[in-house]
């Protein structure tokens, strides 16, 4: 076993979107940062579909650059299509999405990471977490070497004992053609970490110059694009459309007839999958009455024919997807360049953690991204880049970060993962912000940019600048300038119409979160011994012993725990306020 010479302030462990933003904040933070990932050429790889944003996703994107990370960016840089969502509805759901092109994202974060001061890029299978008295000290990674760090956040997407799901056919892989991680679970579970079982799954790719795109609906982007990052003054690359077609009776008739042969049903699949994004087939056998679901044909970039047939997501047998696509307007004649296929993979409750993602099992150990129960790039990111704050804030002994549901969507996420734990692959809505009209992709930097300042991933002339602009939309007699920040030339009339326009609701968000601080606000010592707290339901005593909550807010939003649980901690923590907290541990 060979010992690397060299120690390292913060140890990430792959190199997916949760990864990437991990490594980048720490690094940038100023900590020495070694980022392990299996394959060095698929870092930032856009596994399944080539879009970053989408409903509720594209809130996540802005919040991550307010803070001062890269999606955002490096979505600028490569993306070939833009659109703003829900743009006819209200100012609360709207949100931005874009295709991006799939090698140039990835080359672009790629040689981001390459180019970052403090981050060290290796190839490395990690296979195990090395730990000394309860804490984590470095990993042990294939070819027998182990590094030692200070932190260490695993960031392992779909690859940790990832089982590939094609009709009969199943091999390991962490995603097609790479290799699956096979141990490090195991060392996981060695600790202590309950591991459960997910599933995700993929539609087939086929080859554009076999489609007949005259039997399709073109679907082009907005013109202009609007950018996703704070700091993009304008998209400058070439646009390209996506285009719109349809199942029918006939795919359906070809899905129905080979049921028996879907991995989903025939007990092939233990993992459980995502409720919000489901299969094909799955759509056929829950909907049958439905004639018809929507495809959008996608490009996968400029240099590629490759086109990703988003919803139809399957694991039918290679003949089965073969005759579906050829009933289906303008697939008639396509050729298959990748099949679909499902995926099962290793993840840990996320229960386990604090709301800082650090595991409550073993210090200093972070977890962030898919290996949490969550799906998508968007809800990675914002957890990679949250866990890699928190690992570099308690180097320096500086406080961590801990969004508040009505700061952030990020904060609602990583709330509902700590508080509720996960059933199926957790995917972010609007419906589940109760403050989502103060959660705009609009007003990212006006809710954030302080922390990204304040965490020194937000630079003092950057900042600087957002100061002014925020003071110019709060109306304290500042003359605006449009060189603030690139992103307000576009915003600012619309920050201060939206202000003036939904005013009343907006007050009254304000006021809701008011109340909820109150009780947000009231910590709970962290190691209360709730066995001595009188009149607890048994089961409620078992979830607050389990989460360990920090606070009455987190408390009152586990499932199990009743109202007249919460009102009987607010008396006993009235009764006892000015005893130590000895007295109740």
């Amino acid at each position: 076993m060979f010992n690397y010479p060299q120690k390292f302030d913060v140890i990430v462990v792959g190199a997916g979107h949760a990864g990437c933003e991990a490594a980048l904040a720490s690094a940038r933070i100023g900590l020495k940062t070694l980022l392990l990932t299996i394959n060095a050429d698929t870092a930032a790889q856009m596994s399944c579909n080539t879009a970053i944003g989408g409903v509720a996703k594209g809130q996540i994107v802005r919040e991550i650059d307010a803070l001062g990370g890269e999606m955002a960016k490096n979505t600028d840089a490569t993306g070939i299509q833009f659109r703003i969502l829900n743009r006819s509805k209200g100012p609360a759901v709207q949100s931005p999405r874009a295709q991006c092109d799939k090698k140039l994202y990835q080359f672009t974060m790629k040689h981001t990471i390459e180019n970052q001061k403090n981050l060290y890029f290796k190839q490395a299978e990690v296979t195990e977490i090395l730990t000394s008295k309860n804490k984590a000290i470095g990993i042990i990674a294939k070819p027998s070497i182990k590094f030692f760090g200070d932190m260490v956040i695993v960031t392992t997407g779909t690859f940790l004992k990832g089982l590939i799901h094609i009709g009969e056919t199943t091999y390991n892989s962490g995603r097609s053609g790479e290799f699956a991680a096979m141990h490090l679970s195991d060392s996981l579970k060695k600790l202590g970490f309950t591991v459960g079982r997910l599933k995700t799954g993929t539609p087939p790719r086929v080859n554009g110059k076999t489609v007949n795109y005259s039997k399709c609906v073109k679907q082009p982007g907005d013109d202009p694009p609007t950018p996703f990052s704070h700091f993009t003054a304008k998209i400058l690359q070439p646009q390209l459309p996506c285009w719109l077609t349809y199942t029918n009776k006939k795919t359906h008739k070809i899905i129905a007839e080979n049921f028996h042969r879907a991995p989903l049903f025939s007990g092939q699949i233990k993992g459980i999958g995502t409720r919000y994004c489901p299969s094909i087939e799955d759509k056929v056998k829950k909907f049958p009455e439905k004639e018809r679901h929507q495809i959008f044909l996608e490009p996968e970039g400029y240099n590629t024919e490759e086109i990703y047939c988003n919803g139809i997501a399957t694991s039918l047998p290679y003949d089965v997807q073969f005759e579906m696509l050829k009933t289906i307007p303008g697939l008639e004649k396509c050729e298959i360049i990748r099949p679909g296929y499902a995926i099962e993979y290793d993840f840990c409750q996320p229960t386990q953690l604090k709301p800082t993602l650090e595991t409550k099992i073993v210090e200093n150990l972070f977890f962030a991204g898919q290996i949490n129960g969550t799906s998508g790039y968007e809800e990675a990111g914002g957890q990679g880049i949250i866990a890699g704050i928190n690992a570099a804030s308690k180097i320096k002994g500086n406080p961590p970060l801990i969004l508040r549901r009505d700061e952030a969507y990020i904060g609602v996420l990583i709330d509902d993962l700590v508080t509720k734990g996960v059933l199926d692959p957790y995917r972010m809505f609007t419906s589940r912000a109760e403050y989502r009209l103060l959660l705009r992709s609009d007003n990212a930097d006006l809710r954030l940019m302080d922390y990204g300042y304040k965490y020194g991933l937000i630079n003092k002339d950057v900042y600087g600048k957002f100061k002014k602009y925020r003071e110019f939309v709060f109306k304290k007699n500042v003359k605006f300038k449009e060189d603030i920040l690139p992103w307000t030339k576009k915003i600012v009339k619309y920050e201060i119409e939206i202000g003036q326009k939904y005013a009343g609701y907006i007050k009254r968000q304000i006021a809701d979160v008011e109340r909820f601080k109150k009780i947000e606000d009231k910590k709970i010592p962290e190691h209360i011994n709730y066995s001595k707290i009188p009149g607890l339901l048994t089961e409620s005593r078992h979830k607050l012993e389990q989460i360990r909550p920090v606070s009455v807010g987190q408390a009152a939003r586990i499932s199990g725990v009743t109202p007249a649980d919460i009102g009987i901690l607010m008396v006993w923590f009235a009764k006892n306020s000015k005893k130590s907290e000895k007295s109740f541990v």
